[in-house]
């Protein structure tokens, strides 16, 4: 077992194929040890050039409201008003302490994401 950092475009795509040949190891073997370093090295080179970043705001907020099959009169009692909910929907509106405390505890979406 051979393992080396991950510098470029060439060593990463090199890991990607050896981690698919290697998929399905079991643990706790040598094959299965590999595995597990070339995810560890491959995650870390991915999050320093592929970095996730948050979404916005209001696509959160509009990403709860379909997964609870939410509607704008829904959203009324998190936000205030329905046409203060498509003030901020529309982004005519940015968000307050206030909504942002109601939508963290009300629909559990992280306050580090509204407040972004």
């Amino acid at each position: 077992m051979e393992i080396k950092p991950i510098k470029t475009d060439k060593d990463y795509n090199e890991a990607i194929k050896k981690i698919e040949m290697l998929w399905g190891a079991k643990k706790n073997t040598l094959k299965g040890d590999e595995l597990d370093l070339l995810c560890t090295l491959v995650e870390a080179y991915e999050m320093k050039h592929f970095p996730v970043l948050p979404p916005d705001p209001v696509d959160a907020i509009k990403f709860r409201m379909e997964q609870m099959n939410m509607t704008k009169t829904d959203m009324a009692k998190y936000l205030g008003s329905q046409s203060r909910v498509s003030e901020v929907l529309n982004g005519k509106r940015h968000l307050t302490l206030k909504m942002v405390k109601s939508l963290y505890k009300g629909l559990k979406i992280p306050a580090e994401i509204l407040l972004a």
